[in-house]
């Protein structure tokens, strides 16, 4: 039951994103993504690829290792940008 709960917690807050970068578009009047999505979605990631695991399921894990990747890439190169003074 543990285990179910924490997919469904991995799960929300993944979800979560999505509403974070429509709120965020809808205030610009554009399609933006905040930082927040990153984290978000490296905090879901993490937690579905925990779950994962404990499921022993390879494709899920496989797809939420490379995303984690991919997300903490992003915030990576998010970071570098702020530091030198650009958007």
């Amino acid at each position: 039951m543990l285990w179910i709960v924490i997919g469904l917690i991995g799960q929300a807050i993944f979800s979560l994103r999505f509403i974070v970068q429509w709120i965020a578009s809808e205030k610009a009047k554009k399609s933006v993504i905040p930082n927040t999505f990153w984290y978000l979605s490296i905090a879901g990631s993490l937690t579905l690829l925990s779950y994962a695991i404990h499921q022993k399921d390879p494709v899920f894990i496989l797809g939420q290792a490379t995303g984690s990747f991919i997300y903490l890439r992003n915030l990576i190169l998010i970071n570098r940008n702020d530091e030198k003074g650009q958007k």
